[in-house]
């Protein structure tokens, strides 16, 4: 049955309002940002071509995110680049080990124990929490600093615990999941292309 035409015309008016305040955070985030974006690629890059690899991770929306970042290196981003695949781990990916360490350890441990065991000094590990506090995310943060890999956050609201424990950080202007998430989307793809970008002009990628 279709929604009366008061009721229609409601959804409808809200749903250009989500559309509209989506589209103005991620103006605030190209007006405001575009820097940090740079310098996250170019150290995602010096990473890789010094031989070492991006771990990423999160949860829910953002445990996507991070496997999407991942899978954006490993295939291709672009249907008009075939390049080699490049070197990335979500660190969600592997339900045993995650669903072993919170029942040996804790569900906020899992993140952190895997970049310790995975990462070297050199590589990247990319954060995603849209709070900023998500204690695992955090976590990995902070133990990355610790052992020489190279921090970077993509965050919400006011950054959170996680901000502190960053090397590079982006802090998305809102304090609402879904907008948040909307950006850290687009500013994953916006790093990723300026990564194959800089390794296609430098050489270190060919097109196959």
């Amino acid at each position: 049955m279709p929604l009366p035409a008061e009721q229609l015309a409601s959804m409808e008016s809200k749903a250009r309002a989500m559309l509209s305040e989506s589209i103005e955070v991620k103006r605030q985030v190209m007006e405001g940002h575009t820097g940090t974006l740079v310098e996250m690629a170019d150290v995602i890059v010096r990473s890789i071509e010094q031989g070492g690899k991006v771990l990423s991770c999160g949860n829910g929306g953002s445990a996507a995110d991070a496997q999407h970042l991942a899978a954006e290196l490993l295939v291709r981003l672009r249907p008009d680049v075939n390049r080699q695949g490049l070197p990335a781990i979500a660190l969600a990916m592997d339900s045993s080990s995650m669903t072993a360490t919170g029942n040996d350890y804790s569900f906020e441990a899992h993140y952190e124990r895997m970049t310790r065991a995975l990462g070297k000094p050199g590589d990247v590990l990319v954060g995603i929490t849209t709070s900023g506090r998500s204690s695992n995310v955090v976590r990995a943060l902070h133990a990355a600093r610790d052992t020489g890999i190279v921090s970077i956050g993509l965050l919400g609201g006011d950054g959170g615990a996680a901000l502190a424990e960053c090397d590079l950080a982006l802090v998305v202007p809102s304090t609402v999941t879904g907008r948040i998430q909307e950006s850290h989307t687009a500013v994953i793809h916006v790093v990723m292309e300026l990564v194959e970008d800089i390794l296609l002009e430098s050489g270190y990628l060919s097109i196959v």
